[in-house]
C-alpha cells in the first residue's frame, strides 16, 4: 500500500473534477440560506426539492464582482431582489477546495426564469388569503391587560420551547403564567398535519383550561425548514382561530405567512415570553399608579375634611362665647338698673320697703329663670349644630368624587364614600334604582 496524503486526494479529485465537467452548467434550483458578506460575496445553497422534501442541495457562491452586475439586472428585470425562496435558473461552475470542498460558483443568473416557484407558491398563498378576509382576521381580537392562560404549540426538544419557558419561569418579576405545551413537529413533511392537529387540540381544550392565547414557537433553523410555515392550510387555520395567536418562530429576516395571520408576531420566542411579560410589567405599573393617585386623593380629602370640622368648631366657640359676653352684659345692665331703681325706691317709698323687698326678689328670681332657660335652649341649639350628633344618632354623609352623591350623576360601578360616626366606608354601587 502507497496511502495518499489528504491534500494529494484533495488534488487528485480537483484534477478529476476539472478534467470531467464542463467549463459551465445551467442548473435550476431554489436559493436558501441567502446572505451577503460584508465583503460583497453573496453565499446561499442551491437547492432540489420534491414538494416539502430535500433531494439535493450545494453550497453556492456570487463573488462579488459578478453578485454587483448580476443582482442589478435581476432586480431590474424581474422588479424584486436575490433572496431567500426563489428557483433561479443559474449558469454554475464546479469548483473544489482541498480546505473548503466542494462548490459552485455562480456566473450568471437568468431574469427571464423570474421568481422562484417557492416564492410564487408562498405569494399565492397570501394573495389567496387576502381574497378570502384572513390575513387580519386573526388580529380582530383584544388581548386582556393580562395574558395569563396559554398554550404553546413547538417540539418539548426544541431549544426554542426552552428558551421561552425559561423566560417565563425565571421572570424577576415573579409573575406567574400558566403554560401547557401542545407537542408538534416544526419542519418536515408532516409538520402541517401535526401543527394543525396540535391547534385542534387546542380548540378541544379553551373552557376547561380558561386558555387566553396560543403561541406557536420553534428556534432558528435553516430557510427550508419554514416551508410548513408558507401552507394555506395552516394560515387559515391560524386565520380563523377563535384566540390570539402569537408566532416566535425564530428568523429575523424572513416573514411566513403564518406570521402575516397572527395576532402577534415577534422574532423569537424568547421575544414572545417578554412581549407576555411586558404586559404584566405596565398593568402593574398602571396599577401602582392608580393606588397612589388613590392614596393623594383619599390624602387630601381627610385633610379637607379635617380643616373643615376644625374651622366649624372654631366658629361654633366664637358664637357661643359672644353670645355668653352679651347676656353676661345684658345681666351687668339689668343689675345696675335694677340696683338703682332699688335705691330710688328705698328713698322714696321707706314705708313700702318690706313689700318691695319682696317684689323685687320675685322679679330677679323670674327673671334669672327666664335667662336660665334662654341661656339652655342656646346651648340646645349650639349643639345640634354639630355634625358629630348627626352622626352619633346614625345618620351618615355619602360623598362620590369628593361631593355629595345628590350633586352627582352615579352610574353602576362607581365608588362611594360614606362617613359614619366612627367610620369611613368605601363601597361600589352595582345598581341605582331610581324613586
Amino acid at each position: 500500500m502507497n496511502p495518499l496524503s489528504i491534500s494529494q486526494l484533495t488534488e487528485k479529485i480537483k484534477l478529476v473534477l476539472e478534467s470531467e465537467l464542463e467549463p459551465v452548467y445551467w442548473v435550476v434550483g431554489e436559493m436558501a440560506d441567502f446572505r451577503v458578506a460584508p465583503q460583497g460575496h453573496a453565499y446561499f445553497e442551491l437547492v432540489e426539492k420534491q414538494g416539502n422534501q430535500v433531494l439535493a442541495k450545494i453550497k453556492a457562491n456570487l463573488w462579488q464582482f459578478n453578485y454587483r452586475s448580476v443582482a442589478a439586472k435581476f432586480e431590474n428585470i424581474t422588479g424584486t431582489s436575490l433572496k431567500n425562496g426563489m428557483k433561479v435558473l443559474a449558469q454554475i461552475s464546479v469548483g473544489f477546495h482541498s480546505v473548503y470542498g466542494m462548490s459552485i460558483n455562480v456566473k450568471d443568473i437568468d431574469p427571464s426564469f423570474s421568481l422562484g416557484e417557492r416564492a410564487r407558491l408562498r405569494q399565492e398563498t397570501i394573495d389567496r388569503l387576502t381574497r378570502e378576509g384572513l390575513i387580519r382576521l386573526n388580529g380582530r381580537f383584544e388581548l386582556p391587560p393580562v395574558v395569563q392562560r396559554i398554550a404553546v404549540i413547538s417540539s418539548a426538544t426544541a431549544a426554542g420551547y426552552g428558551d421561552f419557558v425559561n423566560q417565563l419561569e425565571n421572570n424577576p418579576y415573579g409573575y406567574q403564567v400558566y403554560h401547557q405545551l401542545f407537542n408538534s413537529l416544526m419542519q418536515g413533511n408532516e409538520a402541517v398535519s401535526s401543527l394543525i392537529f396540535a391547534l385542534e387540540q387546542v380548540e378541544s381544550q379553551i373552557t376547561q383550561q380558561g386558555l387566553e392565547a396560543v403561541v406557536i414557537i420553534r428556534g432558528g433553523g435553516a430557510q427550508l425548514d419554514l416551508d410548513c410555515f408558507d401552507d394555506y392550510r395552516l394560515g387559515a387555520k391560524i386565520a380563523n382561530f377563535p384566540l390570539p395567536v402569537f408566532t416566535g418562530i425564530g428568523h429575523e429576516r424572513d416573514e411566513t405567512v403564518a406570521d402575516l395571520v397572527a395576532h402577534t408576531r415577534l422574532k423569537t420566542p424568547t421575544a414572545v415570553a417578554e412581549f407576555l411579560l411586558s404586559g404584566f410589567r405596565e398593568f402593574e405599573e398602571n396599577l401602582g399608579l392608580i393606588l397612589q393617585r388613590l392614596d393623594r386623593t383619599t390624602q387630601f380629602r381627610i385633610k379637607e375634611e379635617d380643616s373643615k370640622i376644625q374651622h366649624f368648631s372654631l366658629r361654633t366657640k366664637a358664637l357661643a362665647v359672644h353670645r355668653l359676653s352679651l347676656e353676661s352684659e345684658r345681666v351687668k345692665t339689668l343689675g345696675r338698673q335694677t340696683e338703682q331703681a332699688c335705691r330710688n325706691l328705698i328713698r322714696m317709698e321707706s314705708i313700702a320697703l318690706d313689700s318691695l323687698e319682696k317684689n323685687l326678689k320675685k322679679t330677679l328670681g323670674r327673671f334669672v329663670e327666664v335667662q336660665a332657660g334662654k341661656l339652655d335652649h342656646l346651648e340646645q341649639v349650639i349643639k345640634q349644630m354639630d355634625p358629630e350628633v348627626l352622626l352619633k344618632k346614625g345618620y351618615t354623609r355619602t360623598e362620590s368624587q369628593g361631593k355629595p352623591v345628590h350633586l352627582v350623576n352615579l352610574s353602576p360601578g362607581d365608588t362611594l364614600l360614606t362617613h359614619t360616626f366612627a367610620q369611613k366606608i368605601s363601597s361600589t354601587i352595582t345598581q341605582i334604582e331610581e324613586k
